[in-house]
C-alpha cells in the first residue's frame, strides 16, 4: 500500500481510474459523472434554509431538486479523499494564499479569498451555462462522443494553455 503515501501518482494510472469510475457509474445510475450540479442543488438547500420550501416552486429547482443525491455525495467524497491523501503523503500544508499570489498580489488573505470566491460563482454560472463542469463535459461528455463536449474539452486545453502562459 505504498501508493497510498505517494505525493504524486502517474496521470495514466489516474485516468484508467477515472474512466473505470465513469463506467461503474453508467451502469449503476445511467448518468455521467459530474460536480457543478451538486453545488447548484448545494445552492438550492441553502436558499431552502433560508426562503422556505418556496424554493422548490422554482423551475430551476424542479429539474435540479435541492437535495443530496450521489453526486452531492461524490464531491463530499473528493475533498475528503484529497484530504486524506495529503495527510498520508505528507504533503498537507494550511496556507492562506499560495507563494505565487503573495509575490504577485502581496500577502494580505482578504483580496485572495474575495477573487477565490468571484471566480468560483463565475466558473459555477459558466458550468451550469455549459450544461457542465470540466467532469461533465470532459470526463464523461467525450466518453460519449458527445461533439459539444469534445468542443468544450478543447476549448478547456486552450484557455488552460493561455492562461499558464499568462501567470507563467
Amino acid at each position: 500500500m505504498e501508493y497510498l503515501s505517494m505525493a504524486q501518482w502517474s496521470p495514466y494510472v489516474v485516468g484508467i481510474g477515472i474512466g473505470i469510475l465513469s463506467g461503474i457509474t453508467f451502469l449503476l445510475s445511467d448518468k455521467p459523472i459530474g460536480c457543478s450540479t451538486a453545488f447548484t442543488r448545494t445552492s438550492g438547500m441553502i436558499e431552502k434554509l433560508l426562503r422556505g420550501s418556496s424554493v422548490a416552486e422554482k423551475a430551476y429547482y424542479k429539474k435540479f431538486a435541492p437535495s443530496i443525491d450521489w453526486e452531492w455525495m461524490l464531491v463530499l467524497g473528493i475533498f475528503i479523499g484529497a484530504f486524506i491523501s495529503s495527510i498520508l503523503s505528507g504533503e498537507f500544508k494550511a496556507i492562506w494564499a499560495p507563494m505565487k499570489w503573495s509575490d504577485t498580489f502581496g500577502h494580505t488573505p482578504l483580496l485572495r479569498w474575495i477573487v477565490a470566491l468571484l471566480g468560483g460563482v463565475v466558473i459555477g454560472f459558466g458550468a451550469r451555462w455549459a450544461g457542465g463542469c470540466t467532469s461533465g463535459h470532459g470526463i464523461s461528455g467525450t466518453l460519449q462522443l458527445a461533439v459539444s463536449s469534445w468542443l468544450a474539452a478543447i476549448c478547456f486545453f486552450i484557455g488552460g494553455i493561455v492562461t499558464a502562459m499568462m501567470i507563467f
